[in-house]
């Protein structure tokens, strides 16, 4: 056999030419989970607020949002993970060093919290410890739009560990968005206007956020603009921009049943905001992988850095 000795890869040398970086192993669930898991945390905030400033039929709808994002975020999580004891194993440790143990310790305390203000809310019972549940959801929630990005920032991928400043700012304006949309489409009508507010609101912040993020990346922002993730971060961008341009346009109400404050336009609009923030997820996701794949976001900025060390 000849000598295992490193060949070329492109403009760099590694060994066999394989990556430097493994690939995850995550499947599908992951982009979903990271968009439940935001749409969750955001909707249980915008719940809180609506009942606390007197709109109780915007607060019931997040509310029910909130819950049900929040009982499919941990399914989404154990079928990536392929059993439920591997989740179960995570709180064996505490470790707030740990993005992924913190994670886990969020993630356990937030669905219960979710699930009976969603539940206790819808029923009319316990209107007490429904309060409480509901508080504690939306104390908790906010951690919930953007752990999953400190997840994501906390490990070797490139794309990812280098966005770590930016990467939450993205999530965060994503899952406020998100909420705001959803809440446009199925809240009444004449309760709508603060989370129309809340939909523009984020996907301006996630818009301005992400651009941020990939200018400050350099070169590592390549596998945004190519391939897979390319074409997920450009229906992000068209999806979020046009919505919420559409949100912030007045139009014809839809039927007599609704106000002027919601037009076709505002529901086309919320529903591009929804599909952009779910698309902004597939883009991060699908990023790492080919900045896992390619040696030069890797062994590049390493030799970058050792250069102005030198120098």
């Amino acid at each position: 056999m000849g000598d295992p000795s490193p060949v070329s890869a492109g403009s760099l040398r590694t060994y066999y030419g394989q990556p430097v970086l493994k690939q995850p192993e995550w499947t599908w669930e992951v982009p979903w989970y990271l968009f439940t898991g935001g749409l969750a945390g955001a909707s249980t905030g915008l719940a809180w607020g609506a009942r606390t400033t007197g709109r109780p039929g915007l607060a019931a709808t997040s509310r029910l949002i909130g819950a049900t994002a929040a009982a499919v975020s941990p399914v989404l999580l154990v079928m990536d993970l392929g059993r439920p004891q591997r989740f179960i194993n995570m709180l064996r440790v505490f470790k707030p060093t740990s993005a992924m143990s913190m994670g886990s310790w969020l993630l356990s305390a937030f669905v219960p919290a979710a699930l009976s203000s969603g539940v206790l809310g819808a029923t009319g019972r316990l209107p007490r410890t429904q309060r409480l549940a509901e508080g504690a959801a939306a104390v908790l929630g906010l951690p919930m739009c953007t752990y999953t990005a400190v997840l994501l920032a906390d490990s070797s991928i490139p794309v990812w560990h280098e966005a770590r400043h930016h990467l939450p700012f993205v999530f965060a304006g994503s899952a406020a968005a998100g909420a705001g949309a959803v809440a446009t489409l199925l809240a009444p009508a004449a309760e709508v206007p603060p989370a129309r507010r809340l939909a523009v609101a984020g996907a301006v912040g996630e818009l301005v956020a992400a651009e941020v993020m990939k200018h400050r990346l350099g070169r590592l922002a390549d596998p945004y603009h190519q391939g897979g993730a390319g074409r997920w971060a450009r229906a992000a961008t068209a999806c979020t921009a046009s919505g919420a341009t559409l949100l912030t346009l007045p139009g014809r109400p839809r039927g007599e049943r609704r106000s002027p404050g919601m037009s076709v336009g505002a529901s086309l609009g919320a529903a591009l905001v929804l599909a952009g923030g779910i698309c902004q997820r597939w883009a991060v996701f699908r990023a790492g992988f080919a900045s896992a794949a390619d040696p030069r976001y890797t062994v590049g900025p390493q030799r970058e850095r050792r250069r102005a060390q030198a120098g």
